[in-house]
């Protein structure tokens, strides 16, 4: 099937804000002599996190952005997650705390991300920036649904009275993206589908955007959609390929060639969702050093 989907290119996008904060950046230290500083505990040595924080500590040096790195080996004990967390909870320097996920089996994730102070939870992860989410207060939104708006408003899309159709209820992107989506400055009717939802292509074929974060491989394919539907693939799933020089190629949850045939617009991946939500990371923090400067 022949391409007709515009690509919404997440590089260039993701480009376009990191100059913005950079500029925000130095503005803030030139002002108020602050420099933003987020620091990222990571617990274990898991291959994909230890190459995700490194990652993030890049985009911080570029944006000007002061990183803290704190490894803790995989045995460490929740008491000693916590502590470290109550340490940067203290220091001023610090403006936002990212606990890379997952963590050790033996350590609750919920115990840990309740532990971070609200005013520093640049993950929008927390119990009180997810519930002021909820009701529309001001607070730090979640990355990657927040990267997410930005690119389908990069998109040329008005989502103003538009349907959108989310697939996958995770609380790190489907729950809160659905949120965001019907608040009402976005103001999109929203269906949010699942593992239990029947038949999703009775709803997907009805959605203006479909975003799916399903975490499968062929979730979405270009039958489920409308002509000229806008997708956004939020999937990053490894498949053998020994013909790649790595022995795996990556690809999303959405069928890209069967949906590029049909939609009027569709996210690549690697390079659409994935560059927005370091992007936003950068964005919270710095937020957060200009509302404690």
């Amino acid at each position: 099937m022949q391409q007709t989907a515009k690509i919404i290119d997440g590089k260039l996008l993701a480009q376009n804000l990191r100059a913005e904060i950079a500029s925000g950046v130095a503005a803030l230290k030139a002002s108020k002599g602050v420099v933003p500083g987020l620091a990222v505990i990571l617990v274990g040595d898991d291959p994909a996190s230890v190459s995700y924080v490194t990652a993030k500590e890049k985009a911080c040096a570029e944006a000007g952005i002061a990183s803290r790195e704190i490894r803790l080996p995989a045995t460490a004990r929740e008491s000693e997650i916590l502590s470290a967390i109550d340490a940067l909870n203290c220091d001023r320097t610090i403006h936002g705390i990212l606990v890379q996920l997952p963590l050790p089996c033996s350590v609750s994730a919920k115990a840990v991300i309740d532990a971070i102070a609200p005013e520093k939870d640049v993950d929008g992860f927390t119990p009180v920036n997810a519930g002021k989410m909820l009701i529309g207060d001001d607070c730090f939104l979640p990355c990657t649904p927040h990267g997410i708006i930005k690119l389908i408003e990069f998109s040329g899309m008005d989502l103003r009275g538009k349907h959108a159709v989310v697939i996958g209820r995770s609380n790190i992107v489907g729950k809160p993206l659905a949120v965001l989506l019907s608040r009402k400055e976005v103001n999109a009717t929203v269906t949010l589908c699942h593992t239990g939802t029947p038949d999703m292509s009775l709803f997907t074929r009805q959605a203006d955007v479909v975003i799916v974060a399903a975490g499968r491989p062929g979730t979405l394919s270009g039958s489920m959609i409308k002509p000229g539907a806008v997708v956004i693939d939020v999937g990053v799933n490894r498949l053998p390929d020994p013909s790649r020089p790595k022995g795996f190629r990556l690809v999303g949850d959405a069928d890209f060639e069967s949906c590029a045939a049909v939609a009027g617009a569709i996210t690549p991946v690697p390079g659409g969702v994935g560059p927005l939500t370091i992007t936003m990371l950068l964005w919270n923090t710095l937020e957060a050093a200009k509302r404690h400067a």
